[in-house]
């Protein structure tokens, strides 16, 4: 509600602020839409030519829409929802899946997590889809019983608040030795959860924390909502960040793109320590510069920019010089176009068919996010049928569109090797498809993507208040309850604003004491 209905305040001219945003992903456009709400002056910078940070998306040459990433919207997605409803595209900007969590295995074999249950709701739906699924053996649905009946989860039917907090004390250990202290096996992990933590933190179950994967463990046993899919209909630059531009415009936010913010300008006390940035340092493509004067600088980055960006001096602060103990993961994303629909595992003519009309979801195959533990992309979808807006061309099959989690041996082949080895694994996943060709591809490498969520990490997160009066932190890997995702970035954006909007009267004190300042001293 919070995310939909803003910030529900407006300051009056004397408390009107002059505010620089570094960064234009999701988390800075978040915060710049409810400081803009709230009657401040917003500036945004971009280095890339496009808006969207890691959830970005732009057309080729020829047409093609290419994504930096897989972006599957779950239903606890709650603040981000909020924010498209407030933008009135929430119905028609997300495409609603089958309640269901799909698994393909080598061969063509499909395990499912069905969570529909005749309208019955969580937690009994989730309990019927664990012991349901074809995904686990009978001996790994009983560990898999074992594990979450012992686990925090059970705390949330009746005290959610209290789970979260058992939960972000888990923290320190990973999620695969948390389960085998319950009595989880091996095989489960392999099977299931290894996918899926690969799908949310690009690290297998060995790696991630136990706070990360029981975070959505938690959502998804109270909520039913909470493990519903969506996916856009079509790119998320179009339905997502276009809206948010829009809306941005219409409250005079300067969105300046291709503009790399070279340094940060700041005072410092006797220590050296910085005590307050007054402006930002600013390269445009064209070579010129500028010096950009602000009242708040927020920085919206995700952990490799923000360690290009932050002086070297802001590091005798404990809160900066944690941000450098953060590590990124390293993703790439795979878009394969077939002359058919690769993921239609039972009719052979239908497959094959391309004629007429295959928009808006009236192509064969499986309209939804799929997961595999047999191919090095953990999960995929073909975008032609799940977000067909764009992604479907007449008369061409399916597009999908695979994650290479973990993606280290990837990073220094061709592009045309990397699409070729995932090639290799379509087809091993879907045998019957291998009559089918590829018509065109696309490979996208991020060699620092989502922060590591690895045990112990979440302590060195910073808040987006910092120790420097008129600078302030956005973005996923900083603080917020939720995993570095669309929803964390979102949260954080929301919480920076929060930070931001309560300080003001105290900045524009500082900001008009200052200025009067300067005005004697001219004088």
């Amino acid at each position: 509600m919070r995310a939909e209905k803003g910030p529900e305040i407006k300051f009056p001219e004397d408390q009107k602020l002059r505010v620089g945003i570094v960064g234009a992903g999701l988390a800075g456009m978040v915060t710049a839409m409810d400081l803009s709400e709230a009657g401040h002056s917003v500036e945004i910078f971009e280095s890339r030519p496009f808006v969207g940070g890691k959830v970005s998306s732009w057309q080729d040459d020829d047409g093609n829409h290419i994504e930096m990433g897989l972006h599957v919207f779950f239903g606890c997605y709650y603040n981000l929802f909020g924010i498209l409803r407030r933008l009135d595209t929430f119905e028609k900007s997300m495409r609603l899946k089958d309640h269901t969590h799909m698994f393909i295995n080598k061969g063509g074999d499909v395990g499912m997590l069905d969570f529909r249950l005749g309208g019955i709701g969580a937690p009994i739906n989730g309990l019927a889809a664990f012991a349901r699924t074809s995904q686990l053996g009978i001996g790994s649905k009983i560990s898999n019983a074992v594990a979450l009946a012992t686990s925090p989860v059970v705390r949330a039917l009746i005290d959610f608040d209290g789970a979260m907090q058992d939960i972000r004390n888990l923290d320190g250990i990973s999620f695969t030795d948390w389960w085998f202290s319950k009595g989880g096996n091996r095989d489960s992990l392999n099977r299931m959860w290894d996918p899926i933590a690969y799908a949310l933190g690009f690290i297998d179950c060995d790696n991630i924390s136990a706070r990360c994967m029981l975070t959505i463990f938690n959502l998804f046993a109270v909520r039913s909502e909470a493990s519903v899919l969506r996916m856009c209909e079509g790119s998320p630059n179009t339905y997502v960040h276009d809206p948010i531009v829009a809306y941005l415009k219409e409250r005079d936010v300067k969105i300046t793109c291709d503009a790399r913010i070279t340094d940060i300008n700041h005072e410092v006390d006797g220590e050296g320590k910085p005590t307050r940035v007054n402006s930002i340092s600013v390269q445009k493509k064209d070579g010129s510069k500028s010096v950009e004067e602000f009242d708040i600088i927020v920085a919206a980055c995700d952990v490799p920019g923000i360690k290009k960006l932050l002086p070297e001096n802001f590091r005798k602060y404990k809160e900066f010089d944690n941000i450098y103990k953060l590590d990124a993961v390293p993703v790439a994303t795979v878009q394969l176009r077939f002359d058919g629909w690769v993921t239609e595992l039972s009719d052979g003519v239908a497959m094959r068919d391309t004629d007429g009309d295959k928009s808006d979801g009236k192509a064969p195959g499986l309209d939804n996010l799929l997961y595999s533990a047999d191919a090095d992309f953990s999960c995929f979808a073909d975008l032609a049928l799940t977000s067909p807006a764009e992604y479907y061309k007449e008369g061409e099959g399916s597009l999908l569109q695979c994650v290479l989690t973990p993606a280290d041996k990837y990073m220094s082949q061709s592009e045309e090797d990397v699409a070729a080895a995932t090639l290799a694994q379509v087809y091993e996943l879907f045998p019957s498809a291998k009559g089918l060709k590829c018509t065109w591809s696309n490979v996208v490498k991020l060699g620092q993507s989502l922060y590591r969520e690895s045990p112990g990490m979440d302590r060195f997160r910073p808040r987006q208040k910092t120790p420097i009066t008129n600078f302030f932190l956005s973005g996923s890997y900083t603080y917020q309850d939720y995993i570095d995702s669309m929803e964390g970035a979102t949260k954080s954006g929301l919480a920076c604003a929060d930070v931001i909007i309560g300080d003001t009267p105290r900045l524009a004190k500082e900001t008009s004491d200052l200025k009067s300042k300067a005005k004697e001293k001219v004088a």
